[in-house]
């Protein structure tokens, strides 16, 4: 199947049996992984579509489903209320088994998320379940900006400013700057 859902380049050429015009045994096994992790984002991504979570949303960049683009909204009562994040998911041929590789592309200053836009949560880590998918993803990180794991913190000083709700909003303020569309 050279395309799904107007989607191609996600497997080898070389692999698939319709591009060489032959046939060829089963395709091995890295082909398959990719066949099923594809079918398996596009149906998260309509899931997505079709759930309406507030403040959470994602969808793949350009014509490459391994790689979305994702924002989360800061909820209310917390410091972040009102604020638009971009985060960038990468996947690999071992999704859902581990877990895709999440950034803010958006400046975020937060005791779990370090100057580059990595993001310490232990569901992105050790704590990965194929349970797991883009929605609880997002949830998870929308939830980890008003409750942060001061005890781990990858931005110290976010850390000690977080008992200061009222100064640490203003630092946010101070470094967020929205990306352009």
């Amino acid at each position: 199947m050279a395309a799904v859902n107007g989607y191609q380049g996600n497997t080898p050429a070389e692999t698939t049996p319709a591009a060489t015009g032959s046939k060829q045994p089963a395709p091995p096994a890295k082909t398959v992984d990719s066949q099923s992790v594809l079918k398996r984002l596009q149906s998260e991504l309509m899931g997505l579509m079709m759930g309406g979570d507030p403040g959470i949303s994602a969808f793949p960049e350009e014509d490459n489903i391994f790689c979305w683009k994702g924002t989360i909204t800061g909820s209310n009562d917390t410091v972040f209320e009102g604020i638009e994040y971009r985060l960038s998911l990468a996947f690999s041929n071992d999704y859902p088994f581990k877990p895709p590789k999440v950034k803010f592309e958006t400046c975020c200053f937060h005791p779990n998320v370090d100057l580059y836009g990595n993001i310490c949560l232990d569901i992105l880590q050790d704590k990965w379940s194929s349970a797991y998918d883009v929605r609880t993803t997002l949830l998870s990180i929308q939830s980890l900006l008003g409750e942060p794991n001061i005890s781990s913190p990858l931005n110290n000083q976010a850390a000690q400013l977080w008992s200061n709700q009222e100064e640490y909003r203003k630092m946010v303020e101070k470094l967020y700057k929205p990306l352009n569309p």
